[in-house]
């Protein structure tokens, strides 16, 4: 059994020198969360305080990941910053900015986290002499590996949700077979076009590959144009380029506003059955659409045949100590413990790995099918396109995406990519 909030040497420390008062002790916490997000971690950091009697002071930016390189360069640090992305903590890390947090930390998430090796890579980074350590504690998911369908739909027609990648193909052609279209796809993002076809792709590496080939593919030890992932692209074009599988054509695909590409779904009769999209695409369906009943959805199932357990592809944030204090061990400590997840999964937008949490305390079920889903993962990872040089993952791979659609090979696609990442080296 970990040890508890109060355990710890270094949070019993805290506790005695303060003798229970209030404001013996503070903390600073800089992140990203602003307005609702906001109100929900301050709801956390409360019952923080309530138990330790630590007084947090948190600030929020919608420019934190400038703020937070120039504020730990100048020395002014908060004791606790959350990063959305595991790239710019590595970066900091690498240059001595972060403190590790040792190997208890590591060893609760192996532990009591699902897939808690991924989650235990994700967080762990090389310091100023290259020795990898974990500098980061992971809270807060968010799901990618999603498949979206109208239950009403699905039944009409006789379909049911398929739970190997094997019978979605399957699913897929026997939509097609009696007359109707299995997929909506949109890539069409303004300046950002192109994208949604990567988390396509993302998914598909993680059912056709095994986790390390995609690591080496994100951090591109494994170039680009390697035929594993050549070959992911190409599964990707069985469903948004066969004849008849996406609604629209591929004209169709590359045209339509991903925030209009689900619409489909609800037409009478639908345009279209099921559609490939992060747990945040609910935002744009239309009005008054009652999850559950009126829209659900389905893991994003893996390959029976590949054995490669239950990947689950999605992002969340870190937390690390920017201005070490036993003060912010405490808290890190305290994020070990179920009610620090609890509290904002009974509010809204929150997944977490945690499997000590009680899973009746999210806040509907559509988030409590989300966390089973996370909770059943065998493999986590990071949204790749996010974790590439932005030259690349925000760049080439989405024109590329965009080419790939419009007729260019998926061979000549991954040749373009590489050249452009050989190019930054």
């Amino acid at each position: 059994m970990h040890k508890s909030i109060l355990a710890g040497a270094s949070a019993a420390a805290i506790l005695l020198s303060m003798g229970g008062s209030a404001n013996a002790a503070t903390l600073s916490i800089f992140g990203p969360w602003l307005t609702a997000d906001q109100e929900h971690v301050e709801a956390v950091i409360a019952d923080f305080t309530a138990k330790t009697g630590i007084e947090v002071d948190y600030a929020g930016s919608d420019s934190f990941e400038q703020q937070i390189v120039i504020d730990t360069q100048a020395g002014s640090a908060p004791n606790v910053a959350v990063f959305p992305q595991p790239g710019l903590a590595a970066d900091l890390a690498s240059k001595g900015l972060l403190t590790p947090l040792g190997d208890d930390v590591k060893q609760f998430l192996i532990d009591n986290y699902s897939a808690g090796q991924s989650w235990v890579d994700l967080s762990s980074y090389a310091d100023q002499n290259g020795e990898k350590q974990l500098f980061a504690f992971p809270y807060k998911a968010d799901m990618k590996s999603l498949v979206w369908y109208v239950p009403d739909n699905f039944a009409d027609a006789g379909y049911e949700v398929p739970t190997t990648m094997e019978e979605l193909i399957a699913l897929s052609e026997k939509i097609v077979a009696d007359g109707g279209t299995p997929w909506c796809i949109g890539l069409g993002s303004g300046a950002a076009t192109g994208w949604p076809a990567t988390d396509w792709v993302e998914d598909l590496m993680l059912r056709t590959q095994p986790p390390e080939v995609y690591d080496g593919w994100v951090d591109n030890s494994i170039p680009f144009n390697d035929p594993r992932i050549v070959q992911a692209i190409e599964v990707f074009g069985q469903f948004a380029l066969t004849e008849g599988w996406a609604d629209g054509g591929t004209a169709g695909v590359a045209a339509t506003d991903f925030r209009d590409s689900p619409k489909g779904l609800f037409e009478v009769p639908p345009k279209c059955y099921m559609h490939h999209q992060a747990s945040f695409i609910p935002s744009f369906f239309p009005e008054g659409t009652e999850l559950g009943v009126d829209a659900d959805f389905f893991y994003f199932p893996a390959y029976a045949e590949k054995d490669l357990g239950n990947p689950v592809l999605g992002a969340g944030t870190l937390f690390a100590i920017t201005n070490d204090s036993p003060e912010a061990h405490a808290f890190i400590e305290y994020l070990e413990t179920p009610a620090a997840h609890e509290i904002w999964m009974a509010r809204a937008g929150f997944l977490t790995p945690l499997k000590t949490v009680d899973t009746s305390k999210y806040a509907n079920d559509t988030l409590r099918k989300q966390g089973e889903i996370l909770l059943n993962a065998t493999t986590f990872r990071f949204d790749g396109s996010d974790l590439m040089p932005g030259a690349i993952g925000a760049g080439t791979f989405w024109t590329g995406m965009v080419d790939y659609v419009g007729g260019k090979s998926a061979q000549d696609v991954g040749d373009d990519v590489q050249a452009s990442w050989d190019a930054i080296k």
